[in-house]
């Protein structure tokens, strides 16, 4: 699983955003080839959106999740409550060891800082800034900690 933890942040560094990378990371358990995995997980990089919600890296976990614990039909009420259960395990695990599931307060943002579309250029400057990577990392630490578990 190491191996899967640092093909996550190497794809993080590469500049996919840290849900896709996380994502990217665990795709093929899932029989998801590559491209499906960026694309499905694209939209939720900076807290979603950019908008610095739920960081993006603990998104790629939920998503997985889904693939793992997940309803096929609308009134497996059990299996959605797995799934629930499960993300809900994950979110606490990667709040525990990182202080928070929100973006911006991961990046020590304030409310006044303005939110923007505009994906930034990836320098030593921004990864020096920035504890993405880390979150990248923690993130698919606990998603394989859990794969190991079940």
């Amino acid at each position: 699983m190491e191996d899967r933890i640092n093909r996550a942040v190497e794809l993080f560094q590469q500049g996919y955003n840290c849900s896709q990378s996380v994502v990217v990371a665990f795709a093929d358990i899932y029989d998801i080839d590559k491209n499906m995995a960026l694309k499905m997980s694209a939209s939720f990089g900076g807290g979603i959106g950019r908008m610095r919600e739920t960081c993006g890296a603990a998104c790629g976990m939920f998503l997985l999740a889904g693939f793992q614990e997940c309803a096929i039909t609308g009134e497996d009420n059990k299996s959605k409550s797995n799934n629930y259960k499960v993300v809900q395990e994950l979110a606490a695990e990667f709040a525990k060891r990182n202080g928070s599931l929100k973006c911006g307060e991961l990046l020590g943002l304030v409310k006044s800082d303005k939110i923007t579309n505009q994906a930034e250029e990836r320098t030593a400057e921004y990864y020096k800034k920035r504890p993405c990577a880390k979150m990248v990392e923690e993130a698919a630490r606990i998603y394989a900690e859990y794969l190991e578990r079940i």
